[in-house]
C-alpha cells in the first residue's frame, strides 16, 4: 500500500507536455480487441466545472458489436441507448449498470459497426483531492478508481455525457497519448467480468490489464 501511495503522489504532478488527443484514425479501426489493448497506458481526461481530473488506463474490455452476445448491440440491436454505438468511433458511450454505476466506454470502428471498449480501471494521475471528494474517501486506496463504476464517479462521468464527441477540442472528455508504451509481456489477458449470460462468449479473452498495477479491478 505504501508503494501505491508513493507512486500515485509521484505521478500526480501536472502534465505540461502538449496535448496529444487520440484521433479518429485510432478509434475507427475495425479491430476492437486490438484497440482495447492499445488503450492501456493512454490517459482519460475530464474537465468539468468542478475541475480537471486525469487517470492512466490500466484495464479494459472489448465488446465486438453484432457477433458478441455480451454486447448491448448483439445481433445489431438498435435502441435509444445503443444508437451511439453505431456511430463512427470516437464517441463516449456511458450506461447505467444495476441502476447505480455509470460505466464509461469508447465507441470504436467505422460507422455502422457497433464496437465499444469498456474502461475498467485507472491509475489516478491529476487532481486526486477532487477524485477522493467525489468518491467520499479520506485516504488514497485502489478502490478510488479500480473498477468501472468507481472510475466514472471519480472523474465525474455519468450517462448525461453519453454521445460526447471525444475528438472535439471543445469536449470536456478526451483521451490522450503520453508515450507510455506497454510491452506485450506486461499485458495480462483473460475473460471479461460479470457476463455469464453471454454463454460461450463469456470465455473470450477480451479483458486486458497491465501486469503488477495496483489499480486494476478485482
Amino acid at each position: 500500500m505504501l508503494f501505491i501511495i508513493f507512486a500515485t503522489m509521484k505521478s500526480s504532478r501536472l502534465h505540461t507536455e502538449p496535448v496529444r488527443r487520440l484521433d479518429a484514425g485510432f478509434y475507427r479501426r475495425e479491430d476492437v480487441v486490438q484497440i482495447a489493448r492499445d488503450l492501456l497506458g493512454k490517459y482519460l481526461v475530464t474537465h468539468f466545472e468542478a475541475g480537471r481530473t486525469v487517470g492512466r488506463i490500466v484495464e479494459t474490455e472489448a465488446y465486438r458489436g453484432p457477433d458478441d452476445r455480451a454486447s448491448h448491440a448483439w445481433n445489431y440491436r438498435f435502441t435509444n441507448r445503443t444508437r451511439f454505438m453505431f456511430e463512427a468511433g470516437g464517441l463516449a458511450y456511458i450506461y447505467l449498470c444495476y441502476g447505480i454505476h455509470h460505466l464509461f466506454n469508447v465507441v470504436t470502428g467505422p460507422e455502422g459497426m457497433p464496437h465499444v471498449v469498456l474502461i475498467r480501471a485507472l491509475e489516478p494521475m491529476e487532481n486526486l483531492p477532487l477524485m477522493m471528494q467525489r468518491r467520499g474517501l479520506e485516504t488514497i486506496a485502489p478502490r478510488l478508481t479500480a473498477g468501472p463504476g468507481a472510475l466514472s464517479r471519480a472523474l465525474g462521468l455519468s450517462t448525461q455525457y453519453t454521445g460526447t464527441d471525444l475528438l472535439s477540442e471543445h469536449s470536456p472528455i478526451w483521451l490522450e497519448d503520453r508515450d507510455d508504451f506497454i510491452p506485450e509481456t506486461e499485458i495480462l489477458t483473460g475473460p471479461r467480468v460479470g457476463i455469464d449470460y453471454a454463454g460461450a462468449d463469456a470465455l473470450l479473452p477480451w479483458r486486458f490489464r497491465i501486469r503488477n498495477s495496483g489499480w486494476t479491478s478485482r
